[in-house]
Formats: structure tokens, C-alpha cells, sequence
């Protein structure tokens, strides 16, 4: 990895940060999000101003937005300086990964049943309304994992306390939003919510996974979650191998790239951990269909959607590339990740600055915003100098 973006990036103790969605945290920005979800129609030419106006006049003036702390950040670099620590074993890393985890255990939910994470901000979407402190089942997976693989390559256990408690988070804070006797979805977070959530079950998946080797004793119990929520994932997988965002047919629903990969990488990591009937099978065909349909051969990046409900200024995201380039590697597969590597560097990176879009003019916007998307990228580009130099 470039030295420039380990200091500037990862080895340093400031992590807050600006924010593509700023303008919608805002609260003018929450109202108009919350009315365009209630009607298009309506909300349509006050969410196009503020666009607009975020886009193109405000994205490197960032007038009336402050920079923040997300949790996801710092798990993310902590995971990344392990990567890199256990290629190099600089002592160094390892130190900053762990003031990286004590700010991020700071910076989690509290008053809920066990450790978990949310996005230390106010989030408006489909589902509702969901206040700063919440935690999600899309964040806490990241902050297990760092925790989990502290422990590994330090060989401490100080924070096995932490690990163990996300079992009741699981069990006693997120909703059961659909179960038979085959299948099982629970919510995106502690509260009830009118639609299901596909890639966040996959997230719950993975967590149940993790915890597998620390309780047990609840292993069969474990394993049958495991499998219901499984087979409700698979439920989902259209023929050709793509997924919805929601796991139903209603309106404003949409194929992407980033969450699609969040499902295929969960399924694989939750296989290393347990087998999954089949799930080569389903990872290749949702790999091959993002592969044909959302890959762009003339630049050699990946646009967002294969399918959407709404419009867009941006033309790449850099989310989508670097969540491909590390299921790139987790699938062994070079020959898409070598070329995906050097066109993100070709297209997102300026000198010492790493851009998180490119607009449909052609422009970088959203300089070093680390939550979206600076550090998963970094976090795939550690993973992946780790893969090639082996």
C-alpha cells in the first residue's frame, strides 16, 4: 500500500470526516428525503435543488456541513492495519489498529443487549427514520470482525466480553421480520420495519458465523439460524443471480452493485467459517451477473445499478469499485482484480487525494470522505497488496 495513504489515512488518530450524505442529514435534507419517499411528485424539485446544489456548489466549499466520527470508519481502518500487519508485522500497526478499536468501542451503541454499532448519524430511508445512535446490522458485523481479529493476531482477549454480547444483540435487539420452519429475516435495526432488508441478513449471517467458535455450546442452535437465513437469502437470487435490495416486489426497489457484493462476500466469508449447502453455486452466479451487467468494459470499472428507481448524477462510485476488488480477491480471481485495481487508481486517486465519485460530466467529487467511500476502499486495497505479493 502506498505509504502516503497509510500515514494520511490509517496511522493517524483523526478519522473524522465529511460526508457524501451530509446534505441529507441535514434537516432540510431529512425532511425532503422522508417527503420523496411519501411522493416523487412532490418532493421531486426541492430533492433536485439540493442535489444539485451538493453536487456541483457546495461539494469542496462544504458550507454548513461538519465533519464526524463513524463507527464504520474506524473498524474499517483497524481491519486494514491488521491486513498490513500480518504481511509485515510492523508493531506500529498493530498499536494504531488498537486505538482504532478503542475509539471505535467509544463510538458504539449503547443501552441495547450487546455490543453493536450503527452510524453515529440520523438516516432516512424506505424503512424510516432511525435516530444517530442506532445500531444496524450492517455496521456491527465490521466492528466484530475487527474485534474478533484483534484477538487473533494479538493473542489477546480482552475483548471477548464484547464478541460474546453481540450473540444477544442478534437474538434480543433485531426484529424477526419473516420465519417458516425453512426460513428466517430479521430487521436492518432494533425496530419494526415494513420491508426486508437482503443484504443486512446477510451481515446477520456472517455475525452468526463469527460467534460460532466462542458459544459452543449454542453451536446447534447457531448452525440452524445460520441455515434459515441462508435459505432465505438464496429465496431471493433471481435466475440470472442478481438480488433486490428488498426481498419483495414493491415499489423502489433496485439492483446494485455495492449491496450485491455485500451479500455475495457475506455468504463466503460465513462459508469459511460453516458450510453452506451450495454456495459456490450461488456465489459464482451473482458474481457472473454482476460481471455482465454491470461492468463496464471501456473504462474497466463498475457503474452502480443494473436497475433502479431513480435517477443520478454520478457516473462511478468508487463504493462499487472497492467493494469488487475485494471480492475480487476473496475469489481468487487476479485476472479481474489486478486491471480493477490500477483503473480505480487511474480514475478515483488525484496526487495524495482519493475521490469517492465521478459525475456524469466526467468530474472527481467527494475528496477523502472516509465513510464513502476512502476507507473500504483502502480496507480492499490492503487485502488486495496482501493477495498479490502472496
Amino acid at each position: 500500500m502506498n505509504e502516503t495513504y497509510l500515514n494520511k489515512f490509517l496511522l493517524t488518530d483523526d478519522l473524522t470526516t465529511s460526508d457524501p450524505y451530509d446534505i441529507w442529514k441535514s434537516g432540510i435534507g431529512l425532511r425532503i428525503k422522508s417527503l420523496y419517499y411519501r411522493n416523487k411528485v412532490l418532493a421531486f424539485v426541492p430533492a433536485s435543488f439540493l442535489t444539485l446544489f451538493d453536487c456541483f456548489i457546495n461539494n469542496s466549499l462544504r458550507v454548513g456541513y461538519v465533519k464526524q466520527e463513524y463507527p464504520i470508519v474506524r473498524a474499517l481502518a483497524a481491519l486494514s492495519l491488521m491486513s498490513l500487519y500480518s504481511k509485515g508485522r510492523e508493531r506500529s500497526l498493530l498499536d494504531q489498529a488498537k486505538i482504532h478499536i478503542d475509539r471505535l468501542i467509544e463510538l458504539s451503541s449503547y443501552g441495547y443487549s450487546g455490543f453493536c454499532c450503527g452510524m453515529n448519524a440520523v438516516w432516512s430511508s424506505k424503512n424510516g427514520l432511525y435516530p444517530a445512535d442506532m445500531p444496524y446490522a450492517t455496521n456491527t458485523p465490521y466492528a466484530l470482525e475487527a474485534l474478533i481479529k484483534y484477538r487473533r493476531v494479538s493473542g489477546s482477549n480482552e475483548f471477548d466480553s464484547l464478541i460474546i454480547s453481540v450473540f444477544n444483540f442478534l437474538e434480543k435487539d433485531l426484529r424477526i421480520v419473516f420465519e417458516d420452519d425453512e426460513k428466517l429475516a430479521l430487521s436492518y435495526a432494533p425496530v419494526d420495519e415494513p420491508r426486508i432488508v437482503i443484504n443486512s441478513n446477510s451481515y446477520s449471517l456472517y455475525m452468526y458465523a463469527l460467534l460460532l467458535e466462542f458459544l459452543p455450546h449454542e453451536r446447534n442452535y447457531i448452525s440452524n439460524k445460520i441455515d434459515k437465513i441462508y435459505n432465505y437469502i438464496i429465496s431471493c437470487q433471481a435466475g440470472e443471480g442478481s438480488w433486490n435490495y428488498y426481498g419483495d416486489s414493491n415499489s423502489g426497489n433496485f439492483i446494485d452493485c455495492f449491496h450485491s457484493c455485500f451479500i455475495l462476500k457475506n455468504i463466503i466469508k460465513t462459508d469459511h467459517l460453516y458450510s453452506l449447502t451450495l454456495s459456490n453455486e450461488v456465489v459464482m452466479k451473482g458474481y457472473k451477473f454482476l460481471l455482465a451487467n454491470i461492468f463496464e468494459k471501456s473504462s474497466g470499472l463498475f457503474r452502480r445499478f443494473a436497475s433502479t428507481d431513480k435517477p443520478g448524477l454520478v457516473k462511478y462510485d468508487l463504493y462499487d469499485n472497492a467493494e469488487m476488488l475485494g471480492l475480487s480477491v476473496l475469489l481468487d480471481d487476479i485476472k479481474t482484480a489486478k486491471p480493477l485495481a490500477e483503473q480505480i487508481h487511474k480514475y478515483f486517486i488525484k496526487g495524495k487525494n482519493i475521490y469517492s465519485t465521478i459525475d456524469c460530466f466526467g468530474f472527481k467529487r467527494n475528496k477523502n470522505m472516509l465513510r464513502w467511500a476512502t476507507m473500504p476502499y483502502l480496507y480492499a486495497l490492503a487485502e488486495y497488496s496482501v493477495y498479490a505479493k502472496n
